[in-house]
């Protein structure tokens, strides 16, 4: 849609004069005029709509890699397409167009028929209408905290990812018991095709895990096979509602792409992480319990998942000093049997004709697998005598750290869990308001967030400060097109009008404010600041040609009705099938094509009134010269 812009306005503005022009009049002579009356006007438009791209490509992280390619296309295209329209549409036009009158369009007859009574009007009433698009630009800002805000939508993509976590030390076979349980009440569910467990891995990871670890991966039935009523909502429900009777279990749901993405990108395979860092593994243990308990009663946590950091059985071995040297033993000599006997040592080498192997010696499994077993190996005394172990040492069974995780030098423990029915940004807003009142946390330790949150965080920040930057340069452009600040500025007030619309779509949808709407917002804004332009110059092109300030903003206003109308058409047009598409991916389109629908209907009608209004205002009181 925004790539044919100039190239419409162009071509509007030489059929427009080859119908109006006399019979005599010569056609090359006539088609260069038309093409340089709106040449300016088209293409600073242009230039204006690729600056609006320039933050898009000042994104990092994963936002950067994803929508950088989409700038980089459009920009290109646009420029492209720039060079098009000024060297090769005005030949097309003096070869296929011809003179003559044209037969005028129903569908623009109606629109003027009801546009210029309107234009009348808002020149008879600017401060009206002003004030009247400055309360439906507070309502919209009004809106903005209620519309929620998240990184990127979740899109659907057909497929299941789960994973789950028993207590630290259990056995394989209890492991592949419990499992068993989980994997016949998931495929009681007929929209469950295939299903694939993996236990000591995650459900697509390459990395090993404990077997209190499994993951699961599968596929699922098309979505016309689904029972009635039933969505990708309901069916994850209805499995957390039929694991919640498995005893000793956490586990949460996910995509193989999405978690595989978060999980290299973010450390988490969950949409939130909240980290606790300190130097005591203890103390974070009993204070990530803590904020569990907090998370878990703020509305919208499912798949509350505690990194485990302890509860691994280890068996220790403790020799007493005093003891073996009553024996004449040295610490050496019992942990050398100790190691022996339970770990394994390489005895010797076995070779095979081109390969080797180490041959490793240690007791039988009969009789190392209990703590009575171990504390009856014999060690070898200097004078001949059997000492059995625990006579010299205590040998127990002690729970210890499972596992220890560190980020940028410290030790930290991780609380991970899923967003239902919310916006991340409201649901974390109020999950730090009940940690810091709830939760105190020592000296030396503190919190932080990972996940799609904080991906969410760093692009917006970088947008809010890349986007006034675009807009003074987009101003500076507006200034060298019309000579004139007031001109300029009063083109840039398309900026809000486009504003509300979008805000206003996205609330009506349903929508949060993430990511790909806030490119929307770009994208509407450069439409709508060409439409502004298109308009703006044809008034100060009548006005130069000496008619009358009323006479020359109603005539600019019919000119230009058609090429305005054309450009926001083409691109809604354009970006309907991206609301209704629903197909992978659609779910990260829609809020972008959302905020340009919604946006251009109601700057192209605000555009078509209120600059007008406000053009006819600023120089028929000489508020401001406007040259």
């Amino acid at each position: 849609g925004m790539i044919i812009d100039a190239t419409i306005i162009q071509v509007e503005n030489v059929q427009r004069i080859l119908s109006t022009a006399a019979v005599d009049a010569s056609k090359k002579t006539l088609v260069l005029r038309a093409v340089m009356e709106v040449r300016q006007p088209s293409i600073f438009g242009e230039l204006i709509i690729a600056l609006t791209f320039i933050p898009i490509l000042a994104l990092q992280g994963m936002e950067g890699k994803m929508f950088s390619p989409l700038a980089l296309t459009v920009a290109i295209a646009l420029l492209a397409s720039l060079l098009l329209s000024v060297l090769v549409i005005p030949v097309l036009c003096l070869i296929f167009l011809r003179p003559g009158s044209e037969k005028e369009n129903p569908l623009l007859g109606a629109a003027r028929k009801v546009y210029l009574p309107a234009l009348n009007w808002s020149l008879k009433h600017p401060l009206m209408l002003s004030a009247v698009a400055l309360l439906l630009l507070a309502a919209a800002l009004a809106l903005v905290p209620h519309l929620g805000s998240e990184f990127i939508p979740v899109m659907d993509e057909g497929a299941f990812d789960m994973d789950v976590q028993l207590l630290p030390g259990i056995s394989l076979a209890e492991s592949l018991r419990v499992n068993g349980q989980i994997q016949k009440q998931l495929l009681r569910f007929p929209e469950m095709e295939t299903l694939i467990g993996r236990t000591g891995q995650s459900g697509i990871a390459l990395e090993a895990k404990g077997v209190e670890k499994t993951g699961y991966t599968g596929t699922l039935r098309p979505k016309n096979t689904w029972r009635p009523g039933w969505d990708k909502e309901r069916l994850i429900e209805q499995m957390r509602l039929a694991l919640a009777g498995i005893p000793g279990i956490a586990f949460g749901f996910s995509q193989p792409i999405q978690c595989r993405i978060d999980e290299l990108v973010a450390g988490t395979r969950a949409l939130v992480i909240v980290k606790v860092f300190g130097p005591d593994l203890d103390v974070l243990r009993r204070k990530a319990d803590e904020i569990a308990t907090v998370l878990n009663r703020v509305r919208g946590c499912t798949d509350l998942m505690v990194e485990q950091v302890a509860g691994q059985p280890y068996v220790s071995v403790r020799v007493d000093r005093e003891r073996i040297a009553r024996y004449g033993l040295n610490v050496s000599d019992v942990l050398e049997v100790v190691e022996i006997g339970i770990g394994g040592k390489a005895a010797t080498r076995v070779y095979e004709q081109d390969r080797s192997f180490d041959l490793l010696v240690r007791f039988a499994a009969a009789e190392r697998d209990s703590v009575e077993k171990i504390g009856n190996i014999l060690l070898a005394g200097p004078r001949g005598e059997m000492i059995p172990l625990n006579q010299v040492a205590a040998v127990t069974v002690e729970e210890g750290p499972l596992q220890v995780s560190r980020e940028d030098g410290q030790r930290r423990v991780g609380i991970e869990l899923n967003i239902d029915n919310r916006d991340t940004g409201s649901f974390v807003a109020e999950a730090k308001k009940k940690l810091a009142r709830q939760v105190v946390l020592p000296a030396g330790y503190y919190l932080g967030w990972g996940g799609q949150f904080e991906n969410q965080q760093r692009a917006m920040k970088r947008l809010l400060v890349i986007a006034p930057l675009v807009v003074l340069l987009i101003l500076l452009l507006l200034f060298l097109t019309f000579d004139s600040l007031p001109l300029a500025l009063l083109v840039l007030l398309n900026l809000p009008l486009a504003l509300i619309g979008g805000v206003f779509a996205l609330y009506l949808s349903g929508l949060y404010l993430s990511v790909p709407a806030s490119i929307g917002f770009i994208v509407l804004f450069g439409v709508a600041v060409l439409n502004g332009v298109v308009l703006v110059s044809c008034i100060a092109q009548q006005r130069a040609a000496g008619l009358p300030l009323a006479q020359a903003i109603t005539d600019g206003c019919r000119l230009r009705l058609r090429p305005v109308l054309m450009t926001a058409a083409i691109a809604i047009f354009s970006l309907i099938p991206m609301i209704f598409a629903s197909g992978p991916g659609s779910e990260i389109q829609r809020p972008l094509a959302v905020v340009v629908v919604g946006g251009l209907l109601t700057s192209t009608m605000l555009t078509l009134l209120v600059l007008p209004s406000l053009y006819h205002w600023l120089e028929g009181k000489r508020r401001l010269p406007l040259k």
